[in-house]
């Protein structure tokens, strides 16, 4: 039942939130308030598009939705839908709308010379990046693989588990969605604070001065770090 009410996947600029075309509405966003209250950490600060399909939205239902959101620290950036009625909504609350069969492009390998997007998001599978920098955050809802460090002021945030080729510095949630078996490795663990599921620490415990592999896991209710030779 659930899985009718919403539906949500990762784009390149955020997230994407297909809505029941058939439930009703307040069923329908009571069930989305709860769903991101419950995973708030995964959603933090996405830029959302919302799916609408054929479904016809008036202003004040559309309203409520982008209130919704924003109540929560999130944007209504897009609207995706085939009724005039809610891409007049749309407008009116100058909120974009997108052809409904539109695709998302498929994300650039960073360069140098590239733009850097502040924020990324990834489907299910592994997305693969190389070094942050202070103010990047990438969410996945699969695994992420960092090829590079992971500076302070950045943010990784996955459903899976999180593997830094390089210097953790910044902040890691593993398992976002409430899955205590992923694991966070890194070749130089100092993070400003990692998490798995609902578990937290700031730093991992008796660190040692030479720089090895370690990975952080959840066993008895804790998190483990332990060294990888």
């Amino acid at each position: 039942m659930q899985e009718e009410l919403i539906v949500i996947k990762g784009i390149n600029d955020g997230l994407l939130i297909a809505l029941s075309t058939t439930e009703k509405w307040q069923m329908v966003t009571d069930h989305l308030a709860a769903r991101i209250d419950e995973k708030a950490d995964f959603f933090a600060g996405a830029n959302i598009t919302v799916q609408l399909g054929t479904r016809p939205v008036p202003k004040y239902e559309l309203s409520s939705l982008k209130a919704l959101l924003e109540r929560r620290g999130l944007t209504l950036s897009r609207v995706q839908s085939e009724s005039e009625t809610t891409r007049q909504s749309a407008t009116s609350l100058q909120v974009a709308t997108v052809n409904i069969g539109a695709r998302e492009a498929p994300a650039p390998m960073p360069q140098e010379t590239a733009p850097v997007n502040p924020e990324e998001t990834g489907t299910y599978g592994t997305l693969f990046r190389r070094t942050l920098r202070s103010g990047r955050t990438i969410h996945s809802e699969g695994h992420i693989v960092v090829y590079g460090d992971v500076n302070p002021g950045a943010k990784v945030i996955a459903a899976g588990d999180i593997i830094i080729w390089g210097k953790l510095r910044g902040y890691v949630h593993a398992g976002a969605m409430g899955d205590e078996s992923a694991v966070v490795c890194a070749l130089d663990m100092s993070p400003s604070q990692l998490r798995i599921a609902g578990h937290l620490v700031t730093s991992p415990p008796d660190k040692r001065k030479k720089v090895i592999p370690e990975v952080a896991y959840v066993r008895d209710n804790q998190i483990i770090v332990e060294a990888r030779d």
